[in-house]
């Protein structure tokens, strides 16, 4: 490893990077986030890769707009591996638009690698070990150390090479086009902002076995933890865990040891939250949740049974398709297009197309996914 780390912590420096990356075909790209540690998740670091430098910008202490121009435009390829998270992210939090990608998780998947992660691939195709010390660390605390950086610039430098290699072989079998598309894809994705939905602690696991006082606790205590997180900052599952949350509204203590015995329930938990949890207990039992609450997601309407037919001979030819390619099924379509096809029943080539198929997988695949969608006759 001979390219340098350069750390760009002001304004003046980022402006200079920014110079330096418009004069280059392409660029590798990784970001590092505090989802374990904040209730609004940001990032927290972005790690960019040349051919003969690695730069970790610091979005705490600098801000990123400069670098907007730069994802966007479309003379530059931008290399990620995994991408939809770090593109998710960066829309969320400056807005960016995105143009000319290349993942290189997408591209393994495409070529049919059995391994797709970062740390797989490096050590099966480079002999490179990285280190995974710091996968869950807060990069939301300053100062970051010197294995943190070492860390975090491992993620992009060896991306170039990769994307190389990944390239030279898709051109090889005839599935550029095909990445591509998925490429193009990852620009699109828009990001959804969080929003607390007071009746989705129906949806834990095991929420549909309580009775209504104990669904009462739990919905209290599902929203006393959201609100709770909101004022210190934290993920929600870092004030209660959904098992101990379950536990409580099971076990409906009522005074403060029947609630320190619980399991889950540590002295620093009991210490700083056991007033309001029973507060939340005696609530919930005085207002039991007698109806079924309905969650406020966007549910597509019931499948009939003509679209799980289509939906099951779909899945059929996939899995076939799948298995003579050696890649896994939703390459070679998505849940997403496959459930669309399935509702709309198409007649035609050119309504794929509308339904989010690409064009290479039109042409290679298009014929028989309209015969698989079409109903059998008796």
């Amino acid at each position: 490893m001979t390219n340098s780390i350069i750390q760009i912590n002001t304004r003046a420096a980022l402006e200079q990077l920014c110079a330096t990356l418009a004069t280059q075909a392409e660029m590798a790209v990784d970001t590092e986030a505090d989802s374990l540690y904040s209730y609004f998740e940001k990032v927290c670091l972005v790690q960019i890769s040349t051919r003969v430098a690695d730069y970790i910008v610091d979005p705490l202490v600098v801000e990123l707009s400069p670098l907007g121009a730069l994802f966007a435009d479309a003379r530059i390829e931008k290399i990620f591996h995994a991408a939809e998270y770090d593109i998710l992210s960066l829309k969320r939090d400056y807005h960016f638009d995105f143009n000319n990608l290349f993942d290189t998780m997408v591209a393994a998947r495409v070529l049919g690698w059995q391994n797709i992660g970062l740390g797989n691939i490096l050590q099966e195709r480079y002999g490179v070990a990285l280190n995974k010390k710091f996968q869950r660390a807060d990069w939301g605390h300053r100062p970051l150390s010197s294995e943190q950086i070492a860390y975090a610039r491992d993620d992009t430098h060896y991306l170039l090479a990769l994307r190389d290699l990944q390239a030279g072989e898709l051109q090889r079998v005839g599935r550029l086009d095909e990445a591509r598309e998925e490429f193009e894809r990852l620009c699109r994705v828009k990001p959804t902002p969080r929003r607390f939905d007071p009746d989705a602690f129906w949806n834990i696991k095991g929420a549909r076995d309580l009775d209504p006082p104990r669904l009462g606790i739990l919905r209290e205590l599902y929203r006393f933890r959201d609100a709770q997180a909101r004022r210190e900052d934290h993920p929600p599952f870092k004030v209660l865990s959904d098992g101990t949350m379950l536990a409580i509204a099971a076990a409906r203590p009522t005074s403060p040891r029947t609630l320190q015995n619980l399991c889950g329930i540590t002295p620093h938990l009991f210490q700083r939250y056991g007033s309001t949890i029973l507060d939340a207990v005696e609530k919930g039992i005085a207002h039991p949740q007698a109806k079924i609450p309905q969650p406020h997601t966007h549910r597509e309407p019931p499948l009939d049974n003509a679209t799980r037919n289509r939906i099951a001979r779909l899945k059929e030819w996939r899995k076939a398709r799948a298995e003579a390619r050696g890649v896994a099924p939703d390459v070679i379509i998505s849940n997403e297009v496959m459930f669309q096809i399935a509702r709309r029943h198409p007649r035609t080539l050119d309504a794929l197309t509308e339904m989010g198929l690409g064009a290479s997988k039109q042409r290679e695949y298009g014929e028989e996914i309209l015969a698989a969608a079409e109903e059998r006759k008796k």
